[in-house]
C-alpha cells in the first residue's frame, strides 16, 4: 500500500518534471518555428505576404505642410532687420498611394530596387485652410540668383530684369503655387531659354522618386524594408528610442537622432555637408544640411523644423521659431519579430541661403547671411484599424498564445514536481518515525 502510494507520488513528480522541461523546451523551439513561418512571408520577395502589400500600400501616407508666412517684408529689404514668421497650416495632402514601379530583386546583397510615382491629392477635411490661401514667402527665383550667377555683370543684367518684373526678396503666392508651382515674371524675361516655372516641390505629380534601395530581410529579417542606399547615396539613420504598445502591437520606436544633422567635427560622417556657400564657421555649425548638389546648385538646405537641435546662432536672424522635440522630431516604429513599420514620422524643414548682394537692389540692404526657413513638413501614415486587427491575429496573436501555452507547462509542471516531492518526502519521514 505504501508502495503504491509513494510510486504515484513519484509518478506524479515525475509528470510534473516533464512538463516543465516541455514547457522550457518550447520556448526556443516554439519561437523558432514561429519566427521561421514569420519570416519566410515578411521576406520582400515575389511570392510573399509582405512583398505584395509592400508594393502597394494599403495604408494612407500623408504630407502635411506649415508654411512661414513672412510678416515684416519691407524691414527686412529696407534695413536688414530679423525675419519675422509664423508658421500656417497645416494643409494636408494624401501621397504615395501609387504601387512601386521598377522593382527590381537583387540577390547579391539582399536587397530591392524600385522608384516611388508621385501623385498628391489635397485632402480639405485635413488641412487649416484651402490651396487658395495666400501668403507671403521668400521668393526662390530672386534667393537663387546671386548663387547661380555669382559674375557682377550678369548680376546688373538681372537687376534690370528683376525691376522690371517688379520681383522682390518676397512675393505673395498661394499654397497651391508655392509647393506645387508657377510661371515666375522675372525668369520668364531672362533672354535665353530656361525653366520658367518655380515651385517648392516643382515638378512633383507625373514624376517619380528614387532610385530607392531597401533590404529585403533575406539574411536579416529586423532590416526588411529598411532604406540602404536613396539615388546611391547612403540614407541618414535611425537609433533605438523605446519600446511602445500600437494598438496593442509591441514595437521598437526608431529616433533621429541629433547626431545625423551634426557638424563635421562631431560627425565625420556629414563631411560632405560643409561647402563654402554655407555658413560653416570652419565646419562647426550643425543642425542644417546642404542639399544643393540635388537641386542644380540652388542653395537648398534641409533641418528639423524649427532648426530642432541645431546651432542656436542659425535662429539668431528669425524670428518666430518654437522647436519642440515632440513636436518636430521624427520616427519610425518597428514591429521586432517581422521588421515591419506599423507607423512612422518623417519631419524635415526646408531652408534657403540668401546672401547680399550689393548688384541686385532687393538685396543689397541685407546686412549678413540668412538661412530662410520657408516651410516644414510631417509624412505621416500609421496600420489601420482593420490591418492592425489581422497583424495581431497572424502575429502577435500567435505568439501571445504560445508564450501562455509555454507559461502554463512550465508552471504546472514546476507546482506538480514540488507538490509531488513534498508529499513524497513528507511520507517517508512519517514512515521512519
Amino acid at each position: 500500500m505504501g508502495c503504491d502510494r509513494n510510486c504515484g507520488l513519484i509518478t506524479g513528480a515525475v509528470i510534473g518534471a516533464v512538463l516543465a522541461v516541455f514547457g522550457g523546451i518550447l520556448m526556443p523551439v516554439g519561437d523558432m518555428l514561429i519566427e521561421k513561418t514569420i519570416t519566410k512571408e515578411s521576406v520582400l520577395e515575389n511570392g510573399t505576404i509582405a512583398f505584395q502589400n509592400w508594393v502597394k500600400t494599403g495604408s494612407d501616407v500623408y504630407r502635411q505642410f506649415w508654411i512661414f508666412d513672412v510678416q515684416n517684408p519691407q524691414e527686412v529689404m529696407m534695413n536688414g532687420s530679423k525675419i519675422k514668421v509664423k508658421q500656417r497650416g497645416p494643409y494636408t495632402y494624401r501621397v504615395r498611394y501609387l504601387a512601386k514601379a521598377n522593382v527590381t530583386q537583387n540577390t547579391e546583397n539582399h536587397t530591392v530596387s524600385f522608384v516611388q510615382p508621385n501623385e498628391a491629392t489635397f485632402v480639405p477635411s485635413m488641412s487649416a485652410g484651402t490651396e487658395d490661401d495666400t501668403l507671403t514667402v521668400l521668393n526662390l527665383a530672386v534667393a537663387a540668383a546671386p548663387h547661380l550667377y555669382p559674375n557682377a555683370f550678369v548680376q546688373v543684367l538681372l537687376n534690370s530684369l528683376i525691376k522690371k518684373s517688379k520681383s522682390a526678396m518676397f512675393q505673395n503666392r498661394t499654397v497651391r503655387e508655392f509647393l506645387w508651382g508657377y510661371k515666375d515674371p522675372f525668369l520668364s524675361l531672362v533672354p535665353y531659354p530656361i525653366p520658367t516655372t518655380v515651385g517648392v516641390f516643382y515638378p512633383y505629380n507625373d514624376t517619380a522618386d528614387g532610385v530607392y534601395k531597401v533590404f529585403t530581410g533575406k539574411d536579416d529579417i529586423s532590416k526588411v524594408a529598411i532604406i540602404d542606399t536613396y539615388k546611391d547615396k547612403k540614407s541618414i539613420y535611425a537609433i533605438f528610442g523605446g519600446e511602445i504598445d500600437l494598438k496593442g502591437i509591441p514595437v521598437y520606436r526608431f529616433v533621429l537622432p541629433p547626431k545625423a544633422f551634426a557638424s563635421p567635427v562631431q560627425n565625420p560622417d556629414n563631411h560632405c555637408f560643409c561647402t563654402e556657400k554655407v555658413i560653416s564657421k570652419n565646419c562647426t555649425l550643425y543642425g542644417v544640411l546642404d542639399i544643393s548638389k540635388c537641386k542644380e546648385g540652388r542653395p537648398v538646405y534641409i533641418s528639423l523644423p524649427h532648426f530642432l537641435h541645431a546651432t542656436p546662432e542659425l535662429a539668431i536672424p528669425i524670428e518666430g521659431l518654437h522647436p519642440n522635440e515632440e513636436e518636430h522630431r521624427t520616427y519610425l516604429d518597428v514591429e521586432p519579430m517581422t521588421g515591419f513599420t506599423l507607423q512612422f514620422a518623417k519631419r524635415l524643414q526646408v531652408n534657403i541661403l540668401v546672401r547680399p548682394a550689393k548688384k541686385i537692389e532687393t538685396l543689397k540692404n541685407l546686412k549678413h547671411d540668412y538661412i530662410v526657413p520657408i516651410l516644414w513638413l510631417n509624412e505621416t501614415a500609421t496600420i489601420g484599424d482593420d490591418k492592425a486587427e489581422m497583424f495581431r491575429g497572424k502575429v502577435t496573436g500567435k505568439i501571445k498564445l504560445l508564450r501562455m501555452v509555454e507559461m502554463i507547462l512550465l508552471s504546472a509542471g514546476v507546482v506538480m514536481f514540488i507538490a509531488f516531492m513534498i508529499s513524497y518526502c513528507a511520507c517517508r519521514s512519517k514512515r521512519v518515525k
